[in-house]
């Protein structure tokens, strides 16, 4: 087996012009493992003199690269050709057992000056664990390496997509979201039960709360932005939000203009899908000023409420008419407290379809449309 090519996996910014190794075995590598083992047979030799990589930093950290450096004894520095980069994810405790264990990443770059940065959507993953250890090599006559012991193993992990990976979904969502159908109220179901603890311990006003990781891997609102999920999704034919949800019999509907106006900002969060046909787009909806509203704007990229693909707010003869997306499914994140009495509760006559749920969906890494060029 063998590495994959990483002709621009690493390189410095000092040196533009730089080379790295390529079609390098895995095998032949991973014959001098990080506890210095070193096969007789693997055409990797040992060298005392070589310095050892020491007092490692990781600096610049994105969701699909980082830059690293360290500090060697200058005694053999000059006789260092090249680096080996030992990557590999951090083992969840809580992984399942049996699942197939994720191949170690040995890279492998010409010595250049420090520090080095290391980029790969195919082997780095967003908001991940990962651990990294490094060695200095000397590449002789004959094709072999002599190699300094591993350094000591570092911990990191990577970041969350940017505001312009964002963008490359939202390019991506915008491409079928479809004609914009007209709606009239937002609605949310849960079951009775979570209606009444409202009344009783909240003072009758929903509270945000902490979005759970459904989508994308790298998305920055999962686990971290409090909201509210709304729906505006209509049926076709009616015009009316659907009867049936898997969330829920209870239904909280309320007038469009209360949640999103002027006085709103609109972002857009997410784009996804779970191994099925349809896809879903999540927005944010958050008061002018408000704490949800400078989350949004440091991490999201904004919408223009009027004229997006999406969701949209105009006037008309003084009213404000609201329209959304036909062919995918919104997920409406609102981040401030809504008070029931702004709306109305009611059961609905449809069926709770839990199929349907998107709480903790995993994004399918796979489909062509929601997926962007780096880590899923």
């Amino acid at each position: 087996m063998e590495v994959p090519r990483l002709d621009h996996a690493l390189n410095s910014p000092t040196s533009p012009c730089e080379e790295v190794i390529k079609n390098l075995s895995l095998e032949a590598i991973q014959l001098c493992d990080r506890d210095g083992n070193k096969s007789q047979d693997s055409g990797i030799a040992e060298m005392e003199e070589l310095p050892v990589p020491h007092n490692i930093k990781i600096s610049n950290i994105t969701c699909d690269s980082f830059k690293i450096s360290w500090e060697m004894d200058s005694k053999s520095k000059d006789r260092i050709t090249h680096y080996f980069i030992d990557l590999n994810k951090k083992e969840n405790k809580n992984s399942n057992k049996f699942k197939h264990k994720d191949v170690p990443t040995k890279l492998v770059a010409k010595a250049v000056p420090l520090p080095m940065t290391v980029r790969g959507h195919w082997f780095l993953s967003p908001r991940t664990e990962y651990t990294v250890a490094v060695q200095t090599a000397s590449k002789q006559v004959d094709g072999d390496y002599v190699v300094s012991e591993w350094s000591e193993i570092i911990e990191f992990c990577t970041a969350d997509y940017s505001k312009v990976h964002l963008t490359q979904l939202l390019e991506k969502a915008e491409v079928i979201a479809g004609r914009m159908l007209k709606f009239s109220v937002f609605y949310r179901n849960q079951h009775k039960e979570y209606f009444d603890y409202v009344r009783e311990h909240h003072g009758n006003a929903m509270q945000p709360s902490v979005k759970d990781n459904s989508g994308s891997h790298g998305s920055p609102i999962s686990g971290k932005l409090e909201g509210i999920f709304f729906s505006c999704s209509t049926e076709f034919n009616t015009g009316k939000p659907p009867q049936d949800s898997p969330y829920g019999r209870y239904r909280f509907e309320i007038a469009a203009e209360k949640l999103f106006n002027p006085n709103t900002n609109l972002y857009f969060g997410d784009f996804y899908c779970m191994y099925t046909a349809y896809h879903y787009v999540i927005l944010v909806i958050a008061p002018v000023g408000s704490p949800g509203d400078e989350f949004c704007k440091q991490r999201l990229p904004q919408l223009n409420s009027k004229d997006n693909k999406f969701l949209t707010c105009t006037e008309e003869d003084g009213v404000l008419v609201y329209h959304h997306a036909q062919d995918v499914i919104l997920e409406v994140i609102y981040t401030d407290p809504v008070d029931l009495s702004l709306g109305t509760v009611a059961e609905i006559t449809g069926h709770q379809l839990m199929s349907l749920s998107t709480a903790n969906a995993k994004k399918d890494p796979s489909c062509k449309t929601c997926n962007i060029s780096v880590g899923r």
